[in-house]
Parts: C-alpha cells; structure tokens; sequence
C-alpha cells in the first residue's frame, strides 16, 4: 500500500506546512507567502536531486513530460493555491474547506473520464466515509466569532474556492498522467518551476514586488517559510507524486484532504482551541474512511 501511505503521509506533512503558511501569512500577508515559499523550495528540490540523481533540473523529462506536469504545477500550485487563499479572505476557512470536499469526487471523475480509472465498492465507500468526516467537521459553526458574510463576498468566495476544487482536481489528474516512471523529486521540480510564470505575472500586475522584498527582509517569517518550504511544497510534494504513481487519483485526493481533520489537534496544543465531541466524531469517521482504503 505505498501509494495509500505515501497519500497520508502527505495529508500529515501538508498538515504541517499550513500551520506555518499561517503563522508567515501573520507577518507578511498571504500573497508574498504563497510566492516565496516555492522559491524557497526550489533549490531544496535541486540539491536533492543533485545528490540522488547527479541532476539537479528536470533536464532528462521528455517535451511531454514537461507539458503534462508542467500544467499540472501551474494548477496545483499557483491556480488551486491563489483562489484558496483568496476564499480564505473573503468568506473564512470553514466555509472554504467545505468547498474543497469537491476535489476528490471531481478528480474521480475526471480520472474516470481520461485516464479510465475503476475503483471497487469498499474504495467508494472509504471515499464516502472520509468525505462525509471532513464535512462534518468543517461545517460546525463556531459558538463565538460567527458572522454572516456579504452576499457580494460570499458569491465571491464560494466561486474561488470551487474553482480551487476543481484546479486541484485537474492538477493530480495530470500529475498522475504524466509522471510514469519519471523520478518523484524530478517531477516535483518540475511541476514547482511551471508554476513561477504565474505568480510573476500575477505579483507584476499586482504591483507587489516591493512587498516580496520586504518579506524577504523579515527574519522571524523567512524562518517559518523555509520550515513549511520543506515539509511542504518539497517533501510533501515527492510524497504526492510517489501517491500518484501507486495509487488511483481519486483515492490519493480523498486521503490528501483530510487535512482539515488532521490540523484539529495542533489546534488543541499549539492555539489551546476547545474541539467539540462533534468535531471529534467527524475527526474518527474521517480516519475509519482512510482505514477502509489504507489496510
């Protein structure tokens, strides 16, 4: 079950490197974090590869190789990432998370459309069962600090965040189409450098290069950044692509996002958050799903 294990491993790992986009994202601002984590991870990648392979650039991946991993970081880690974080803005996490609950029933979908991927009854039903935990904890309503969002921000939101859904979705759809016997790390780097074009486009038309360098200058944020760089988009990542290339599409998304029921006990220890036996209960029916399709 590699691919099953390499998926969790992910969801842990991912776990990780959100709480510290979060804390970096306090200092600043989630656009700069969302950039210079990446550049961060790409010299990780290199020297990995440097080591493992004695090639530090995807140099040996073929033109298609290039094109089908290449869009597939440019969803993954600029388009999925950059709406996600906007939802974040407009209508919180809650609401967002919910939203991305779509990701793994879409790339079933679309793996059973293109890549004409099966799964069998006890997979369908630990998809099921995971989905139905990760709802159930996201959609609990805090009992302070709850408000109602603008109509105009809501509409806003909700579209992001789907939109997110549907980019990541289409991303491991891809990622697992063109990573063959490709090495993971390889592809990992690859994926990383044909995301950059759009953040350069995006910050430059932004006009937020003088904000990057000044997030470059702040000590405390870089530290936290390069952590999340390497649990993240680096080791994560090589642990997502060995997930894609072990196992079914669908099947690595659903694991993959029980992240919102993975970070609720860094919420008990680190943020002394009250999780509800409500919350609780989601959490284990979220783990007895991935169980059905792990064991």
């Amino acid at each position: 079950m590699v691919g099953e294990w390499a998926a969790a491993g992910t969801a842990l790992l991912w776990t990780l490197s959100s709480l510290a986009w979060t804390s970096a994202g306090r200092h600043v601002g989630a656009t700069s974090v969302s950039f210079i984590r990446l550049l961060l991870t790409i010299p990780m990648l290199m020297a990995y590869g440097w080591l493992t392979r004695g090639l530090p650039l995807p140099t040996d991946a073929d033109a298609a190789t290039w094109l089908t991993l290449g869009f597939s970081g440019l969803l993954g880690f600029f388009a999925a990432d950059i709406c996600l974080f906007r939802s974040f803005l407009l209508i919180g996490p809650r609401l967002s998370l919910l939203m991305q609950a779509l990701t793994p029933p879409i790339a079933v979908l679309l793996s059973w459309i293109f890549l004409d991927e099966k799964l069998d009854w006890r997979q369908w039903l630990g998809m099921a069962v995971t989905l139905s935990g990760i709802v159930w904890v996201v959609l609990e309503r805090p009992e302070r600090g709850h408000h109602l969002h603008a109509p105009r921000h809501l509409r806003q939101g909700i579209f992001l965040s789907a939109v997110s859904a549907v980019a990541a979705a289409l991303g491991g759809v891809l990622a697992r189409a063109g990573i063959g016997e490709y090495d993971a790390v390889a592809a990992t780097t690859l994926r990383v450098f044909c995301a950059m074009p759009g953040y350069v486009i995006l910050l430059t038309v932004l006009g937020r290069w003088g904000r990057i360098g000044r997030s470059l200058q702040n000590g405390r944020a870089m530290g936290i950044m390069t952590f999340g760089a390497f649990v993240g988009p680096c080791l994560g990542a090589v642990f997502y692509m060995v997930a894609l290339r072990h196992c079914y599409t669908g099947i690595v998304v659903t694991i993959v996002n029980t992240m919102p029921v993975l970070i609720l006990p860094f919420s008990i220890f680190l943020y002394h958050e009250k999780v509800s036996p409500r919350a609780a209960g989601g959490a284990l029916l979220a783990l007895a799903g991935v169980a059905l399709l792990v064991l």
